[in-house]
């Protein structure tokens, strides 16, 4: 697989400190644990994060293995397992102003 096929991101998302439990709790299965790994996403990991102004935030990271992100991405948002998937975690997050949902951020260190 070439350089070009393989793409690290960085994604942070409020989420609502009341549902935090839900949130755990629904990731402990398998969710769409499969549908991500058909789309060439791997090594996901979300982490959570209670900042002293009582804020909560999920910071994630994940890998991309495969030829056209954009469609991959695009097949993933319209299959209708992970539409039902996103709109329980949804309603759980607080996107940033301007933001839909996660917001990817830029990438400033890699120690290979």
């Amino acid at each position: 697989m070439s350089d070009k096929s393989f793409r690290r991101f960085g994604l942070v998302i409020g989420i609502r400190n009341e549902c935090i439990e839900e949130y755990r709790t629904i990731h402990d299965g398998p969710g769409v644990r499969d549908l991500l790994t058909s789309f060439g996403i791997k090594n996901f990991s979300i982490f959570l994060q209670l900042f002293p102004d009582g804020k909560s935030y999920e910071f994630a990271y994940y890998e991309y293995f495969g030829e056209d992100y954009e469609a991959d991405m695009e097949a993933l948002n319209a299959h209708p397992r992970n539409k039902k998937w996103l709109a329980i975690c949804d309603a759980m997050q607080l996107p940033f102003p301007g933001q839909k949902g996660w917001a990817e951020m830029k990438q400033i260190y890699f120690n290979p």
